[in-house]
């Protein structure tokens, strides 16, 4: 089989290549990822942002807020067991939807106020440290190490910036990278 002339390799997204250690590689992926959610919202009008896509029945505005709920849920409540409120008193609807009067700063506000808060507690922390009881998880057995909430935080975040790329070329056929 030939080969292309000259073929161009791909470049690996995220941390650099010569990053080994497993505490820094997810915190850089989920980095990247945090960062490739907001430039896949980058270029949409108000009206863009709020209105769901058909036939997902999502914006992405509320793509972004549900993110910031689980990023509270996993790691200011779960990890850090801090009494915060957890779901939206509406359940996944309000969760998902924006309410009418928020401006689409407030929503990218309070996603990075979580995205904040979640990574001071990641940043003071081993792989290894299991969550604090009382938040989420109640007993030793049912608290994860940070390893497993962070390796979660990114599957998340690897699945909903694939279905924000889908929502993109169905608003205004713009592709992903």
């Amino acid at each position: 089989m030939q080969q292309p002339p000259d073929p161009v390799p791909a470049l690996l997204d995220g941390p650099a290549v010569d990053v080994s250690d497993a505490h820094e590689l997810l915190l850089g992926y989920l980095k990247w990822y945090r960062e490739a959610l907001m430039r896949k919202l980058d270029g949409l009008s108000d009206d863009q942002l709020r209105e769901p896509v058909e036939p997902l029945g999502w914006s992405p505005l509320g793509l972004l807020q549900h993110l910031g709920w689980v990023e509270r849920r996993w790691m200011i409540w779960g990890f850090g067991a801090q009494d915060v409120v957890a779901y939206p008193p509406g359940g996944d609807a309000e969760e998902w939807t924006i309410a009418p009067g928020a401006s689409a700063a407030q929503v990218v506000t309070a996603y990075q106020a979580e995205v904040t808060r979640a990574n001071s507690l990641a940043a003071k922390a081993t792989l290894t440290d299991k969550a604090l009881l009382g938040g989420r998880f109640k007993t030793p057995e049912q608290a994860p190490t940070l390893g497993r909430i962070l390796f979660h935080l990114l599957q998340e975040y690897a699945r909903h910036v694939g279905h924000l790329d889908i929502a993109r070329e169905l608003i205004d056929g713009q592709t992903g990278e």
